[in-house]
């Protein structure tokens, strides 16, 4: 039995997320996947893993891709949610593709300098060897060749420029260089830039010829070019700082992207949040409060802000997420919510997707 979602279903997917970039939806997008169908064939022998990076380079791209089959056929897509899967070889893969280090931990991947040099001596540059790019760009070959457009497949997480920086110049260091060296640290900057878009374009145009459309590691439909962008290096500057040396580099990439979003992680980001929701072609802003701290029935004051900015939210969670936010806005236009829950929930779940049409 194949994965649970018709060709034609696209249709409707495309319209109805095009309504909402536009802010004429009327209601926000659910994308709710219900765990526990039959998929209706044998489970591959090879195993889950938490992030592609885990699989050995020994390991066939046809056969991640296969493993990928099988857990998406184990699953219903209701409301505005579709199949979907990213090329996942941990935050700031770019790092790796520029000849960093990889460390594989229990649950990421970890990209380190390959020296520690001052920051006059970094440049950044494509790696010849192509090691790690050419296992993503194979695994994104495959993926595209065996869905031919049933599966939306998302780009592989790039990274956040200045994060991809602070690889090569490790933070405490690179902390000290806004100060004693912050032409250098912009230089750095826009050549991460730079390569940032060759990869971009690079794996997009194998995506291209059969995706859907553009999802990254947030599957957030668009038409237009898409991307969650960030910047977890910016959790440890000032609001002055972050307007010299972050936003003008989010600015140009918004620029290029039809529909960018910003990855508000944690809240050291929070004093960031009106410098990014200054920027006319940012389009939203995903708020991760962070492990530890209040869940979402806690921020109602940053969901207010991000609407009042007119912006769009996404949330993660399940129908109490969007439920209670809602509530406290006052309407659940302009909010998407991904995430999924058990067979046990799929009552709540249709309900919730029944309440908004």
């Amino acid at each position: 039995m194949p994965i649970d979602f018709a060709p034609e279903r696209w249709e409707r997917i495309r319209e109805n997320a095009r309504l909402w970039w536009a802010g004429k939806l009327g209601r926000p997008l659910i994308q709710l996947t219900v765990a526990g169908r039959d998929p209706g064939r044998p489970e591959p022998a090879l195993p889950p893993a938490r992030r592609t990076a885990h699989y050995d380079f020994s390991v066939p791209a046809e056969e991640v891709v296969d493993r990928w089959d099988y857990d998406l056929s184990c699953a219903d897509y209701i409301g505005d949610a579709f199949p979907s899967r990213f090329v996942d070889f941990g935050p700031g893969v770019i790092a790796a593709f520029l000849g960093a280090r990889t460390e594989l931990g229990e649950a990421t991947v970890w990209f380190h300098a390959p020296e520690e040099r001052p920051i006059a001596e970094i440049h950044l540059e494509h790696d010849q060897s192509e090691v790690w790019l050419n296992r993503v760009r194979g695994i994104t070959q495959a993926a595209a060749g065996r869905w031919q457009g049933q599966v939306q497949v998302g780009m592989t997480d790039l990274g956040g420029n200045l994060d991809v920086v602070s690889t090569f110049r490790p933070s405490h260091r690179l902390l000290l260089d806004l100060y004693d060296a912050p032409d250098e640290v912009k230089r750095v900057t826009w050549e991460a830039h730079r390569m940032w878009w060759r990869y971009f374009s690079e794996i997009n145009a194998i995506l291209r010829p059969s995706n859907p459309g553009y999802t990254c590691w947030t599957p957030l439909y668009s038409e237009a070019p898409y991307y969650m962008l960030q910047c977890d290096f910016c959790y440890m500057i000032s609001p002055a700082m972050f307007d010299e040396f972050v936003k003008p580099e989010l600015v140009a990439s918004c620029k290029r992207l039809g529909n960018a979003f910003y990855h508000l992680d944690g809240v050291g980001q929070l004093p960031h949040l009106d410098s990014l929701l200054s920027i006319p072609e940012l389009k939203g802003i995903q708020w991760i409060y962070g492990d530890g701290k209040p869940d979402y029935r806690h921020w109602t004051h940053i969901y207010r802000k991000v609407r009042e900015a007119g912006k769009l939210i996404q949330l993660s969670g399940g129908p109490e997420v969007l439920e209670h936010v809602a509530k406290e806005l006052g309407s659940a236009e302009g909010i998407a919510l991904i995430g999924s829950v058990s067979a046990s929930r799929r009552d709540e779940a249709e309900a919730l997707i029944a309440k908004y049409g």
